[in-house]
């Protein structure tokens, strides 16, 4: 069953952009748009998606507002993720507060936010690394505490190794093989090897699934 997504975007450009990178994977819908805030309250209601990809700066009411009253207004288990390019501490921490599940920059690899989307509808929260500076240390009573933290990971994956700790973080920045060959200086084969030794031993069926897991379980 494929994820269900509203992208609420006031550009059309660029709601336009991200429709046709969606288009490359199947298990991602585009179910709807909306180019203000109330549109996206009033489709996020009727239509019910698994994710709303919202945007902050609207024409009517900010989206962080929009978030706020989608949150409050719905009783399914829809997820907002901020997709912009602002990097505010106020609208950070408004934001997470509005109850948002993933604070995510424009620049985002489109692999990666691909992963960030799985990772958030199985109930994981994520946050840019660009911006996690602004809610270290202020993050009480903001932001659940949906992950393991890397020590409780490493406790419970001690089998990998090293090495192949850091395929899996180039995995989870979307690196293909070939990538993660030229980051590490090592042969291709080598770096799929790897690939292959982490999907067996993190009990998951592909190389998205482990970058999911990843996320989920706090390594990165």
């Amino acid at each position: 069953m494929s994820i269900k997504i509203i992208l609420v975007e006031d550009q059309k450009l660029m709601r336009i952009g991200l429709r046709s990178l969606f288009e490359e994977y199947p298990e991602m819908e585009i179910i709807a748009e909306a180019d203000t805030g109330k549109e996206a309250i009033e489709k996020t209601r009727l239509l019910k998606p698994d994710i709303v990809l919202m945007d902050i700066g609207l024409p009517d009411m900010t989206g962080i507002s929009a978030t706020q009253k989608i949150l409050e207004e719905t009783n399914f288990d829809t997820k907002v993720i901020m997709l912009t390019s602002h990097i505010s501490e106020e609208e950070i921490q408004e934001s997470l507060k509005a109850g948002a599940n993933g604070y995510v920059l424009k620049d985002i690899n489109t692999e990666y936010l691909m992963v960030i989307i799985k990772t958030v509808k199985l109930g994981a929260m994520w946050i840019d690394p660009k911006v996690v500076p602004f809610v270290k240390d202020r993050n009480s009573g903001i932001i659940p505490s949906r992950q393991l933290s890397r020590a409780k990971f490493r406790e419970s994956h001690a089998n990998l190794t090293k090495r192949e700790y850091e395929v899996l973080k180039l995995v989870v920045d979307g690196q293909t093989n070939s990538e993660i060959a030229k980051t590490l200086t090592i042969s291709e084969h080598t770096a799929k090897a790897h690939v292959c030794n982490i999907i067996q031993k993190l009990l998951v069926d592909d190389r998205t699934q482990a970058a999911v897991k990843a996320l989920k379980e706090g390594l990165v």
